[in-house]
């Protein structure tokens, strides 16, 4: 039986609450949620019909005094100003990136004894540390013990990778807190999925074709040849512009159009004769920034990518032109498989299509979800299919809530969401103190929660 909301160990708040992924682990603790605050208006409403609560809008424009007294604040704060795949501004970003500000004024006017934030991992490293460095700071100037660590939820048994840092922070002190422990246990995908589900999405002619390119590509290598474990980036084959000691860019700004006539672009594109504004557009996306040299990385993979088509043309190029590959584009045209000494067949796979391209994984997890367009959504190889929203909701352990009835809006939402099953084992140690002041039975996690309408 779940606890009267009387007999609450200990009472939380949820801020940035999306679907409510710190919401179901606290409640399965036996919390009870007594403010809640999400920006978004429809999810705003479903979080009122998932949990019974009426969630606050920006949490920007909450008083703190007026928040009702709480033991543990829970906030995913908006990870966008510190993603890679965005522009890293950070606290500098002048609206998403000084939410945590808005945080650390809740904490300092209500004292919660418990602190749990959770955000891309990529927050440790931004500013070089600093980011995280000022966090940490900012908790303990207000009397809080901080530490924190990464964790993905398929080191819990839960077939999805999504590395995700979790801070927590203690007004009691951490002395007594243990991390817990991943487990090493093998996952499967198919354990979250519903075979052939009637409201399946077959894959988009586009990309079906795409993804017979790339299967044709798996089939025509040797079988003997070992396939790269580097991203493949087939606008690199038959491309000699120069990118080791200097750029297209660098050369242009010194020669204008002269500099790069006796090179070739993507697909061994001959750029003499061309405007410099055609040579640029004939080169790769990747290689016409405004940069004076590349980054090691990148050098590598052009480097390894010409050299893997400079072996292997007798075949590359035949398969070019019956695919019409350079007409693709340019994320369909890269190609990363994460399968070395699996079957050579694309549809024994899990497939997510990318802007860093086309990946293929083992069955055994799926790739991270991310606040995506529908192209993006993990496809089933075997079944041809995307993974429906429900099958997602599983990765992220939301399998008990009503999701939001518009699929695009469903898949955003997820791709938002926390790990509920994560935060569940990483509160059970840290929340020990409150919940040794009265036994309450968890709830199980596949018990549904009790939902409001």
């Amino acid at each position: 039986m779940r606890p009267e909301r009387n007999e609450a160990p200990f009472k939380f708040i949820d801020l940035f609450a999306g679907l409510g992924g710190f919401h179901v682990a606290l409640a399965r603790l036996g919390g009870e949620a007594v403010f809640a605050a999400e920006w978004d208006a429809k999810l705003n409403a479903l979080y009122a019909h998932n949990f019974g609560l009426v969630a606050a809008g920006d949490v920007a424009l909450v008083d703190p005094a007026a928040i009702p007294a709480h033991d543990v604040l829970a906030a995913g704060f908006p990870c966008q100003p510190f993603s890679k795949a965005g522009e890293q501004l950070g606290f500098e970003h002048t609206l998403q990136g000084q939410l945590f500000f808005h945080v650390a004024a809740i904490v300092k006017e209500k004292r919660p004894e418990v602190v749990i934030l959770e955000n891309v991992p990529n927050l440790l490293r931004h500013r070089n540390g600093e980011t995280f460095r000022t966090i940490q700071r900012t908790l303990r100037e207000l009397g809080y013990d901080v530490d924190a660590r990464r964790y993905s939820p398929h080191q819990f048994g839960i077939p999805q990778i999504r590395d995700r840092v979790y801070i927590v922070a203690s007004r009691g002190g951490l002395h007594t807190f243990e991390w817990p422990e991943p487990s090493n246990a093998q996952t499967d995908i198919r354990t979250v999925l519903e075979e052939r589900p009637s409201e399946a999405r077959p894959i988009r002619p586009a990309i079906l074709r795409t993804l017979e390119m790339w299967n044709d590509f798996l089939e025509s290598a040797p079988p003997s040849l070992k396939l790269p474990s580097f991203p493949i980036w087939a606008m690199e084959f038959g491309a000699t512009y120069p990118y080791a000691d200097e750029t297209p860019a660098a050369l242009a700004a010194e020669l204008g159009a002269s500099g790069l006539s006796s090179y070739r672009g993507s697909f061994g594109q001959d750029l003499d004769g061309l405007s410099l504004v055609e040579q640029m557009t004939a080169l790769p996306s990747h290689a016409r920034r405004d940069q004076f040299s590349f980054p090691k990385w990148k050098v590598d993979f052009i480097a390894q990518n010409r050299a893997f088509y400079q072996e292997n043309a007798d075949w590359i190029d035949p398969w070019l032109a019956r695919w019409r590959t350079a007409e693709l584009p340019s994320s369909f045209q890269k190609f990363e498989w994460n399968a070395q000494g699996g079957p050579r067949s694309i549809w024994k796979y899990v497939i997510q299509l990318r802007a860093s391209g086309v990946r293929v994984k083992r069955p055994t997890t799926s790739p991270s979800l991310i606040a995506m367009t529908e192209s993006q959504v993990p496809i089933i190889g075997w079944e041809r299919r995307y993974m429906t929203p429900r099958e997602c909701a599983r990765l992220q352990s939301l399998e008990s809530i009503s999701l939001p009835e518009d699929r695009i809006s469903a898949y955003k939402a997820l791709g938002n969401a926390v790990n509920a099953e994560v935060v569940r084992v990483i509160a059970t140690p840290l929340l020990g103190p409150l919940l040794s002041r009265r036994a309450v039975p968890e709830v199980s996690p596949t018990e549904p929660l009790l939902l409001a309408g």
